[in-house]
């Protein structure tokens, strides 16, 4: 089935959307605030750094899950969420090797 706004055709495949962003998304929440947490201000010991990651991982999480909706494809919300979680990933674990 779809459904056209503005001139786009959207497909509604949801359940491959709400997968994509369900698991690629808090992968992608993960990964981002790996980043920060080990590569930020102050490194991973700066004070209360920790508490400030474990609020931020459910606000990232829900602004990526909610945008996979706008998505045309749940094919296209897989690959556009994929290839930068695993992107950033590479990133991460480069980092941490060369420390």
């Amino acid at each position: 089935m779809e459904t056209s706004v503005q001139g786009q055709a959207f497909q509604a495949d949801w359940l491959s959307k709400t997968l994509a962003g369900t698991l690629l998304g808090l992968a992608l929440a993960y990964v981002s605030i790996a980043l920060f947490a080990w590569y930020g201000p102050g490194g991973i010991d700066a004070q209360d750094k920790v508490q400030f990651n474990m609020w931020m991982i459910a606000p990232i999480w829900f602004s990526i899950f909610s945008a996979t909706y706008l998505f045309r494809t749940g094919k296209r919300a897989w690959l556009l969420l994929g290839i930068p979680t695993l992107a950033l990933y590479g990133v991460f674990f480069l980092l941490r090797s060369m420390a």
